[in-house]
């Protein structure tokens, strides 16, 4: 297969340069070296030649050619006359979120916490239910019934009525995103999504095939105007929304808004593909007087919804919600896909999902106290930075006081601490004034990190946000 070549323009947007502050070599350098450690710039792709980026960038052919260099230097890059430059990854280091034995390093990338109290308990009870399968082949392509079963419940508790045949168990909503857009989609299908959304969503739909277009979100709510516009203007078959806590900026839509989106969409034919993967991470607002399921609005919805970050990221049990007459090719389609989920992990999410509202009154009182230490920590040693205090979700979407989310990630690599800079969960550029901090930590950890961060940005506001050795880190995972 051809390797997929990046363009100058295309490049130009990613980096997302401003222009009366053009980059040195070095800082060019490590800012193309983010992109392709948190995925933005896959391996394997053919850069821009030195010329061409010249062309496209506000700075000299010098900078490019050195910057170039530099990533040579750092294994991410390989260079062949005649073919030009491909990027490659260092190996023989262990991944950011996996280091080694006494290492110094915080990531700080990922939303998801350590597991719920009740998820052994709950390994245990599926323990002891697990002889009852073992007879069976144990490829439950749909999903274990009981499970099934429960999930139905709650969503019917929800507002959404629900027939456990509409439901699919995966192995977690990443999977249940892939499948939906594998098998559902047409290669080259649009597919609208919120801009900031979930930065592995936009990952799995490009792979996908899908040709992803952002509709402006502020942090507090989705542009209704754009998104009519934007399904006006071409065919949009899809639609991928996280109306519950949306990830990252944590906002939560409204009955209203919800019933204007289903309306929008219905009338261009668009399928709303909705997230609830922070569905029951409700931390300021009773559960029962959340707005219902957006299905609700539009029964043509496909609804992916997850364990993972609800009770333990470990458990890896998602799921599809989806009308009927879609079910039959999703099962077909699963066939060939993964085959089933894992049993004992479905049966330890429906033990967990019978003691849903205890275990989660628990974890919604600890979420909430660590978000607010983590806000006031921040407006104590960072006063000029914008800093959200969400309802609901994993994290905080903070607001910078200058472009500056990428030099603030390579800067923050210096104090052994890994963000995932703002762009990442943009798809079509920009972000360099955002960035997301989750809170699902211990206080320790969340005081540590406060304190690395603000000696990062006092490097960027110095002007020394570059590395003084480059970083032959893996990519960065970002949940």
């Amino acid at each position: 297969m051809a390797a997929a070549t990046l363009s100058a323009a295309r490049m130009l947007t990613l980096l997302d340069l401003a222009p009366d502050d053009p980059p040195g070599y070095r800082e060019l350098a490590d800012l193309v070296r983010l992109l392709v450690l948190d995925g933005r710039i896959a391996a394997g792709t053919r850069m821009p030649s030195e010329r061409e980026l010249t062309d496209a960038l506000p700075v000299s052919r010098t900078t490019v050619t050195r910057a170039y260099g530099v990533l040579r230097e750092a294994g991410l890059l390989t260079s062949r006359r005649g073919s030009g430059s491909v990027v490659t990854l260092p190996r023989g280091t262990r991944p950011p979120y996996m280091p080694a034995a006494g290492s110094s390093m915080v990531g700080w990338t990922i939303a998801a916490g350590q597991a719920a109290p009740g998820v052994g308990l709950a390994y245990g009870r599926a323990l002891e239910q697990l002889p009852e399968y073992l007879s069976q082949a144990g490829y439950e392509t749909l999903g274990v019934p009981v499970l099934r079963e429960l999930l139905a419940q709650r969503y019917a508790e929800r507002g959404l009525p629900t027939d456990p045949d509409q439901i699919l168990v995966t192995s977690g909503a990443q999977s249940a995103l892939s499948l939906v857009a594998r098998t559902l989609a047409s290669r080259g299908d649009r597919v609208a999504v919120e801009s900031p959304t979930y930065a592995n969503a936009i990952d799995s739909l490009r792979r996908s095939g899908l040709r992803v277009l952002g509709v402006p979100h502020d942090g507090h709510r989705l542009d209704l105007d754009a998104l009519a516009g934007a399904v006006r203007a071409a065919p949009v078959a899809w639609a991928y929304l996280i109306p519950d806590f949306q990830n990252p900026t944590g906002s939560l839509m409204d009955d209203v808004t919800r019933q204007d989106v289903a309306s929008i969409l219905r009338r261009s034919t668009t399928t709303p593909i909705v997230d609830e993967t922070m569905a029951e991470l409700a931390l300021d607002v009773d559960e029962r007087a959340m707005p219902v399921p957006l299905a609700a609005h539009h029964p043509g919805a496909l609804t992916v919804g997850s364990a993972s970050k609800t009770f333990w990221g470990g458990l890896r049990i998602g799921w599809i919600r989806a009308p009927h007459a879609d079910v039959p090719r999703l099962v077909a389609a699963r066939e060939t896909f993964d085959i089933g989920t894992a049993v004992l992990e479905q049966l330890a999410v429906a033990e967990l999902l019978r003691v849903r509202g205890e275990l989660l009154e628990g974890r919604r009182e600890r979420l909430r106290a660590r978000r607010d230490e983590l806000v006031t920590a921040l407006r104590d040693r960072l006063p000029d930075w914008g800093v959200n205090s969400p309802v609901g979700g994993l994290s905080l979407w903070i607001r910078l006081p200058a472009r500056a989310s990428s030099r603030l990630a390579v800067a923050a690599e210096a104090h052994d601490l890994l963000l995932t800079a703002g762009p990442r969960f943009f798809p079509d550029g920009g972000g360099e004034t955002s960035l997301r901090l989750p809170y699902a930590r211990t206080s320790e950890d969340l005081a540590d990190a406060v304190d690395r961060l603000a000696l990062a940005w006092d490097d960027v506001l110095d002007g020394r946000a570059t590395p003084s050795a480059p970083s032959r880190r893996r990519p960065v995972l970002t949940a």
